[in-house]
C-alpha cells in the first residue's frame, strides 16, 4: 500500500493523535493545576506551609513522573479497561496519558507559578487577602504567561507520548508509523508520519508563543 492510497487511513489517525493529544492535555491541566498549586501554597516557602503533605505529594508526582510511559500503559490495563470498557483504541489510549502527564504538567505548574515576584504576594497577604485569594488573583494570574508556554510543551510532550501508545494499540499517526512504517518495512510511510509530528509540534508550539506574548503584560 503506498502513501496516495493511504490517505484515508491517515487522515483518520491524524484526528485521532488530536483528539488524543488535547483530551489529554485537558484532563491533565483539570488535575494538574491543582496539584501543582498545592505543592507551591504548602512548600517550607509558600504562604501555607504543610511539609507532610508537601512530601507526600511531591513523593507521588515525582514516582509517576519516573514510569516509562510504554510500562505505565501496559500497568494500567486494567484501569483502562474499567474506566472506558476497553484497553485498546483511542480513547483508551487517554487514561494512561493523562495519569502520565498530570504529574509532568503539576511540577511544570509549580515552576511557573514559583517565578512570581515574592513582593507581589508578601503585598497581597499584607493587605488582608486570603491563602485562596492569593492563588486566584496573585499567582495564577502572574504566573499566566509562563504557563501558557509550559501548556505548549507539555500538549507536545503528551502527542509524543501518543505516538508511542501506537506500540500497544493507541492508533494515531504512531500507530501507522509502527504497523505500516516499521513492521512493514515501508521508509517512505515512517517518514511522512514523523513529519506530520513535526508539524504539529510546529504549529502548537507557535500558537502558544503568540498567545503567551499576548496574555504576558510586561512587553505591551
Amino acid at each position: 500500500m503506498n502513501i496516495v492510497e493511504m490517505i484515508p487511513i491517515i487522515v483518520k489517525e491524524l484526528w485521532a493523535t488530536i483528539y488524543m493529544t488535547l483530551a489529554s492535555t485537558l484532563a491533565s491541566y483539570i488535575l494538574g493545576i491543582p496539584l501543582g498549586l498545592i505543592l507551591v501554597v504548602t512548600d517550607s516557602d509558600g504562604i501555607h506551609p504543610n511539609p507532610a503533605v508537601n512530601r507526600v505529594l511531591g513523593g507521588i508526582v515525582n514516582a509517576l513522573r519516573s514510569v516509562p510511559f510504554i510500562i505505565l500503559t501496559v500497568a494500567v490495563i486494567p484501569v483502562t479497561r474499567f474506566i472506558v470498557g476497553t484497553s485498546i483504541g483511542s480513547t483508551a489510549t487517554i487514561v494512561p496519558l493523562v495519569i502520565a502527564a498530570t504529574p509532568y504538567i503539576a511540577r511544570m505548574v509549580e515552576s511557573s507559578v514559583k517565578e512570581v515576584d515574592r513582593g507581589v504576594i508578601e503585598a497581597s497577604l499584607s493587605m488582608g487577602a486570603s491563602p485562596l485569594q492569593v492563588v486566584l488573583k496573585v499567582l495564577l494570574p502572574e504566573a499566566k504567561p509562563s504557563m501558557i508556554i509550559g501548556a505548549a510543551i507539555a500538549t507536545t510532550t503528551i502527542l509524543g507520548y501518543s505516538a508511542m501508545a501506537g506500540f500497544v494499540g493507541g492508533g494515531g499517526l504512531g500507530a501507522i508509523a509502527i504497523n505500516y512504517g516499521y513492521y512493514r518495512n515501508q521508509t517512505g510511510i515512517m517518514i511522512v508520519m514523523i513529519i506530520l509530528l513535526v508539524l504539529i509540534v510546529q504549529i502548537i508550539q507557535e500558537i502558544g508563543n503568540i498567545i503567551a506574548r499576548k496574555t504576558d503584560k510586561r512587553i505591551r
